[in-house]
């Protein structure tokens, strides 16, 4: 059988690592970058006498009744369709294709880690607090609004300050191309006489919750893997390590969570029906650890640096252990 990994061509080292770790003991993968397909790969989807998926990308041609498991990560379909093309009609052929795509994935009768609706699910923040809460994690306040009033009265109930932050992750680009992430910010008081653009897109703040160390805790299946960083020790880096990722990227060090932090934690992934997720915990000057969110195909290749967690290797041993 072949693990079938969907991700897009400019997928960071995650995808070797995992394929290294597949074809190690074995096996077969087939890469399909999704940003390649219309224009450069091409997929046949027959219903017929009989039925037939075929995926052929360059030399390479999979029939999908070969898949035993799927490893979904990264999608981004169409985005090689010439710019130059009419706007409507673009959008068009992007969301017919979306759509093809969508359609095979879900037809895949093998394993997937994790199914697609699974992971929409659980990408739900508002949901994830919610469930969080329900199992004893510690959370921090938390208010999603587009009122500017309602922000005020928040304020006062955050004594030691708050931040803001967005719900979905995206970035804006400027006018030569650069990517530019809208990370985790403080509000300052003057932040709160300016809250007039609420009531054109909605924003989540939480309260300031002080810092001893960040964690990022990756659970594959059942097993649990923690690392931990001083975020503190750099000033762009207090609100949100991912402004300093580069610089903190040796800095991360392997951590054992308290047992009942842990098997909440495993209790949460249950709920959502999850076999991976990347989860962000702070744990306190005052030894509290609380739970920020958990995303259902976050990074962890950085990990298999330093401290050289064996993620990928947890990935491959589930992909192959529940293949169909």
């Amino acid at each position: 059988m072949t693990v079938l990994i969907i991700t897009h061509s400019q997928d960071n080292e995650s995808i070797p690592l995992v394929t290294q770790a597949i074809e190690a003991y074995g096996e077969k993968v087939f890469r399909f970058d999704t940003d390649r397909f219309p224009t450069e790969v091409q997929l046949d989807v027959y219903y017929g006498d009989s039925e037939q998926v075929i995926l052929t990308t360059d030399d390479q041609k999979l029939d999908l009744s070969e898949v035993g498991a799927v490893w979904y990560r990264r999608i981004s379909i169409g985005s090689k369709i010439p710019n130059t093309m009419d706007k409507q009609l673009r959008q068009a052929s992007i969301q017919e294709s979306r759509v093809t795509v969508q359609g095979m994935i879900s037809s895949i009768r093998g394993f997937h880690l994790d199914p697609q609706p699974n992971i929409r699910r659980a990408e739900n923040k508002q949901l994830q607090l919610q469930v969080a809460r329900k199992l004893g994690l510690d959370t921090p306040r938390t208010l999603t609004t587009n009122n500017p009033q309602a922000v005020k009265q928040f304020a006062q109930e955050c004594e030691q300050g708050m931040i803001t932050k967005m719900l979905s992750s995206f970035a804006i680009y400027d006018q030569q191309g650069r990517e530019k992430v809208v990370f985790s910010n403080p509000v300052s008081s003057e932040d709160l006489d300016n809250l007039d653009g609420l009531r054109f897109c909605p924003m989540t703040f939480q309260e300031q919750v002080p810092k001893a160390l960040e964690l990022r805790t990756t659970i594959v299946g059942k097993r649990v893997f923690t690392a931990a960083v001083d975020s503190q020790a750099l000033d762009q880096a207090r609100y949100d390590w991912r402004k300093q990722g580069i610089a903190l990227i040796d800095a991360w060090q392997a951590y054992n969570l308290p047992q009942d932090v842990e098997e909440k934690l495993l209790k949460l992934m249950a709920h959502f029906s999850l076999n991976y997720g990347a989860i962000d915990i702070i744990l306190t000057p005052d030894n509290r650890y609380v739970f920020l969110e958990v995303n259902p195909v976050g990074e962890f290749f950085w990990l298999e640096r330093c401290p050289g967690l064996q993620i990928s290797q947890a990935i491959a041993q589930v992909l192959l252990t529940h293949q169909q």
